[in-house]
């Protein structure tokens, strides 16, 4: 029987034929020849039956989430990447209107107030970070470190980046993705900076030693992976700005309410994540990033991602939204753009506005002054539980590396065993930084009540044992 897959109504025979006459193929695998025969798998899946009614598929799907453990249910100490932090209802409220969610960005129709919503994004957020010029959001931290890197060895004609020993693993991966493959044209070599075991910070020794004329950038974190707060920034920008060399500096946006903005220790470009402001925590899809420089041509020109701005028009005296640079982007180029930007998430870019629009300047610093208490007092009280040591007890701001060299079990044994306190306990690090030993990276942000610390820390006396 000639009949339609019931979620596909273009896939009968008959409409399949049709289609491969209309380009002119015999059949589909026609369409697929200029893939190598090695690459082509033969092996058979085993892939369950397909489910053939709505209701099936509904209970599948019902089951197969009910698995997943949250951190609504859970008290939840982990970061590294995505954050647990209060979003105001106004945030869900706003992006969920339908003028955005079902907003196609290309057309001028579809506007509906999205490129205003996105000025304003872009004007918060380079409030935030003491810069000027902020483009649309990337897909995550590690696209915008990508991007940024290929920024500056086109701005600067060398081949390095420098970044720092301690970085996220993943985030890196990320960025790697963006560098190329050695045998590419263009390829971009990333370097590893060493740092203080007793602080750590980076080491400005072994920086200097590695800055020369092939460095285009120098990218650290303020506060970096490990939560630790670079207090040596201003003196890097310098090092790097005497070699020729770009700065590229990572921030935390919740951070830049008690830590001055990466403008005012010398940084060229500001990148980092938007998932604080305002996006619940999720696995899977784009969580934003943000690229953000001084208001200067020779930056300007390197941006490979959509700018919105202000425009006269046809009427004398009336100011409309619209994209800058449009032709640079591999929108308005394709392949021919400054960068390929791939996935975005102009969406959350809504959430963000909303969230920095209700925060306000006092905001942020209310949120960064709860954050620090209550980050430093999980700290003491972590540190005081048998065994366990902290090997750079102060200065951090949210996130704080713990030992359990002296207990026990090793990390991953005690977060198994949190688990059954109904607590996610910190990342595990031991396999990313072997020379850290068996420690955690625990986050605490201004969800987190001293009862809930206090409930960690009585639980960490109990599986430690």
């Amino acid at each position: 029987m000639n009949r339609a897959h019931p979620y596909m109504a273009n896939s009968t025979e008959e409409a399949k034929k049709h289609m491969l006459n209309a380009i002119g193929a015999a059949t589909v695998d026609e369409l697929f020849e200029q893939i190598p025969d090695e690459h082509i798998t033969t092996r058979q899946f085993g892939l369950p039956d397909p489910l053939a009614s709505e209701v099936e598929l509904k209970r599948h799907l019902t089951g197969v989430l009910g698995k997943n453990e949250h951190c609504e249910d859970n008290l939840s100490f982990l970061g590294g990447g995505t954050w647990q932090h209060h979003v105001p209802a106004i945030c869900d409220e706003i992006w969920t209107r339908s003028e955005f969610l079902t907003s196609v960005w290309g057309t001028g129709s579809s506007d509906l107030g999205r490129n205003q919503a996105w000025f304003e994004f872009a004007s918060q957020l380079g409030e935030l970070v003491g810069m000027e010029f902020v483009g649309l959001p990337v897909y995550s931290w590690g696209a915008a470190v990508g991007h940024s890197m290929r920024m500056a060895t086109r701005m600067t004609g060398r081949g390095r980046i420098l970044v720092p020993a301690l970085m996220d693993p993943q985030r890196l991966d990320v960025a790697r993705t963006y560098a190329g493959f050695p045998e590419q044209e263009g390829h971009i070599e990333i370097a590893y900076v060493g740092y203080h075991p007793a602080t750590g910070r980076i080491d400005l020794a072994d920086l200097g030693s590695r800055l020369d004329e092939g460095v285009a950038a120098v990218y650290f974190e303020n506060p970096g992976y490990l939560g630790v707060i670079e207090d040596q920034s201003a003196e890097i920008a310098r090092m790097a700005r005497a070699a020729g060399a770009e700065t590229i500096v990572g921030v935390d946006p919740t951070s830049l309410g008690v830590i001055v903005p990466p403008s005012d220790y010398g940084a060229d470009i500001a990148v980092g994540t938007t998932q604080p402001l305002g996006i619940h925590m999720n696995g899977g899809g784009g969580v934003g990033g943000f690229i953000a420089t001084r208001d200067e041509e020779r930056y300007a020109r390197e941006y490979p991602t959509l700018q919105v701005s202000l425009t006269d028009t046809t009427q004398e005296g009336e100011r409309a939204f619209g994209l800058a640079l449009f032709q640079q982007s591999s929108y308005g180029s394709r392949e021919d753009g400054k960068d390929w930007t791939g996935n975005s998430v102009y969406l959350w870019a809504i959430a963000n506005a909303a969230y920095m629009s209700v925060l306000g300047p006092s905001g942020f610093e209310e949120l960064g002054g709860a954050i620090l208490r209550r980050s430093h007092y999980a700290a003491r009280r972590i540190a005081a539980v048998p065994g366990v040591s902290l090997p750079w007890p102060t200065g951090f701001f949210k996130e704080f590396v713990v030992r359990f060299d002296e207990t026990g079990p090793p990390v991953a044994e005690i977060n198994r065993r949190l688990r059954e306190h109904g607590i996610f306990g910190g990342r595990d690090l031991s396999s990313d930084f072997p020379d850290l030993g068996q420690s955690a990276l625990y986050c605490v942000t201004e969800v987190h009540s001293r009862a809930d610390i206090d409930r960690l820390t009585t639980a960490l006396e109990e599986v430690t044992r």
